[in-house]
């Protein structure tokens, strides 16, 4: 299937795995359990960014910084940030708490084996990984969409031209 674009409507039937964020401690964590983003964030503005992998050189050091220097500014213009990567449930829950996140200011997400990823965004091309890209999703239609085709550099998909689509 081809990327999604901006007007095209936010597919249904899009689970993610999630394990929700309840304290501080990356080393417990409950159960995952099917996070449904169609029903979830069928009215709201959702600001959904993609990595290839929690605690990547790229993604860590590069990616994750900014969109958290900046949170409070994209939580003002929109509903709900998450943050999707391969990796499953329980890594992506201590990606999250490692940096700093102790509720859910931020979903943490996984896209097990890259599903949404290979069939309405972009993968990395590296194996089973998920592109590094960024949607916004306004009450069920994308309103931006764009991927950085080097997954080793932030661009297109970082936080400051999502706050500029905002």
């Amino acid at each position: 299937m081809a990327p999604l674009q901006p007007g095209d409507k936010f597919p249904s039937g899009v689970v993610f795995e999630h394990v929700k964020i309840e304290n501080d401690n990356p080393k417990s964590a409950g159960m995952p359990y099917d996070y449904d983003a169609s029903k979830e964030w069928a009215n709201k503005k959702v600001v959904l960014f993609s990595v290839p992998g929690a605690f990547t050189p790229g993604c860590q050091g590069a990616h994750i910084p900014p969109i958290l220097e900046k949170i409070d500014e994209v939580k003002s213009k929109a509903d709900l940030v998450a943050i999707i990567g391969y990796n499953d449930g329980w890594v992506m829950c201590a990606w999250g708490k490692i940096n700093g996140i102790s509720d859910d200011k931020i979903l943490f997400l996984s896209d097990s084996k890259t599903h949404f990823s290979r069939n309405h965004g972009w993968e990395a091309g590296v194996g089973d990984r998920n592109g590094r890209y960024a949607m916004v999703i306004d009450h069920g239609k994308v309103t931006y969409a764009d991927v950085d085709m080097d997954f080793t550099q932030v661009t297109v998909s970082g936080v400051d031209p999502v706050l500029k689509s905002l």
